[in-house]
């Protein structure tokens, strides 16, 4: 593959508090056509949940692909959420002078932005139903006169590779080395990305913010497009545009068929005053993950202190060392906007999957169903007038609950005769001999529609209250 081309560039800035960005529901891989088996698209999403706590349970580390600030004086800027079908949420930002407006995966739980770059940009494996791979919207670097290549001793190419990245044909004594910083390889669920960090400038309609680094892909997999992280490494969106907060209120996937969308709030000023809450939510602290060092992608999930699991009444008896990361740096919970389904552990699941088969043992088991699915536990409610589901309520340190509507953990599913689940595990079993790898608990998209999420970075915690999210 030719290298692409190098690239010049002039920056600019101007000041504003606040940005409002429209959130789309993201869809490549889900047909919905009347001829859809809504049997197969459940079954989709219930793998590639699996898979995507599998990534962050077990992630990749950033590495090159090579051989062996911006501070705002004032409040919000907005962008549109709108949901289309299953799958994450898409949100647009614009890069380049002039601006190029690019549809972006939003991502909570991976750092880097990165967009399919330069018009030879080449996807492998996207051939999913409704999308042409030769459509994919692309970043063109040499149409950008604010594009540069990040070089090799620029800090900001710490952001992905650390303090000791290697600079070849460089001594490192060398001042003004014009090695460009190692091309990146990222390793996903479900795919993968290539490509060389730019710096860039984001705009928005009052807000420029030059400088900005993001990742030029020109080879991926099954990753048709790109991706914007929202998580807490140096590289993401909140780092940096310097946020003091983000929240948004995920549309229900009723609508998926329509052009509903919601707004991502960014709050990049004083909207706030320091220490304020916003009215109506409760909060949670997040929590620090105490053994980091062992994993970079422990430092970009957001951990919550989730202390008790409840169905209906009663509180399932999770042992502590889930709920919590442990020395070792394994456990905990997070909260991550590109899963989809909420994500248990093996051990976890099966004491919150018994529990709702225990309370709901008058509807018969629906076995097959889960095979086909992924989901479970799934019950059979044919010809009932009313079906009692007991409610699933998570509670966090500080007394926050999260009682989900029934909408929110339960799906129809085929037809109104069956109900799953929405909660996926997969065949890993935690021993005390460090079985565990990662998040033992991820809190997907679905479980968070019509919740307002409020991530406060300026005061450390996560805000959250039940809302209808539709306009």
């Amino acid at each position: 593959m030719a290298s692409p081309p190098p690239f010049f560039f002039l920056i600019f800035l101007s000041i504003v508090t606040a940005v409002k960005l429209p959130l789309t529901h993201f869809s490549h891989n889900t047909d919905q056509s009347p001829n859809n088996d809504p049997y197969l698209a459940l079954r989709r999403l219930a793998d590639s949940s699996i898979t995507r706590a599998q990534q962050l349970k077990q992630p990749s580390s950033i590495k090159p692909n090579e051989d062996p600030l911006f501070a705002s004086s004032s409040a919000a800027v907005k962008s549109p959420l709108t949901p289309k079908s299953y799958g994450g949420y898409s949100v647009s930002l614009s890069f380049g002078t002039p601006s190029q407006t690019i549809p972006f995966v939003f991502d909570t739980g991976s750092s880097l932005v990165w967009f399919p770059c330069t018009s030879r940009y080449l996807c492998s494996g996207c051939n999913f139903p409704g999308l042409d791979p030769t459509r994919i919207s692309k970043f063109v670097p040499k149409d950008s006169s604010s594009s540069r290549v990040i070089g090799c001793q620029n800090p900001k190419c710490r952001f992905l590779f650390g303090s000791d990245v290697k600079c070849r044909g460089c001594h490192p004594s060398t001042r003004n080395c014009t090695v460009a910083c190692p091309p990146y390889i990222l390793q996903y669920g479900l795919g993968s990305t290539a490509g060389i960090l730019l710096s860039e400038t984001l705009n928005f309609a009052d807000l420029t913010v030059p400088d900005f680094v993001i990742g030029c892909s020109i080879l991926s997999t099954r990753q048709p497009a790109g991706i914007a992280g929202f998580g807490r490494g140096p590289e993401s969106v909140p780092s940096q545009m310097n946020l003091k907060r983000f929240s948004h209120c995920l549309v229900s996937r009723r609508f998926d068929d329509t052009k509903v969308s919601t707004d991502l709030d960014l709050d990049t000023g004083s909207g706030h005053k320091t220490g304020s809450k916003t009215p109506g939510l409760s909060y949670t602290p997040f929590r620090n993950n105490p053994n980091a060092s062992s994993n970079a992608a422990f430092l970009e999930y957001y951990y919550l202190s989730l202390r008790r699991i409840y169905v209906g009444s009663k509180r399932v008896k999770v042992p502590y060392k889930l709920l919590a990361p442990g020395p070792d740096g394994n456990g905990g919970s997070i909260v991550d906007s590109g899963s989809t389904f909420t994500f248990m552990e093996r051990p976890v699941f099966e004491l919150v999957a018994e529990e709702f088969a225990a309370q709901m043992s008058n509807y018969s088991r629906e076995k097959e169903l889960e095979k086909i699915t992924g989901l479970g536990p799934c019950f059979n409610i044919s010809g009932e007038g009313s079906v009692t589901v007991p409610e699933l309520t998570f509670e966090f340190k500080g007394g926050a609950k999260m009682e989900l509507p029934l909408s929110n953990y339960f799906t129809l599913v085929g037809s109104v005769d069956s109900v799953c689940l929405t909660v996926v595990s997969d065949n890993t079993v935690s021993t005390a001999g460090g079985g565990r790898r990662g998040p033992a608990i991820i809190l997907g998209s679905f479980q968070q529609q019509n919740y307002h999420v409020e991530y406060d970075l300026e005061n450390d915690r996560f805000g959250f209250a039940r809302k209808k999210c539709s306009p």
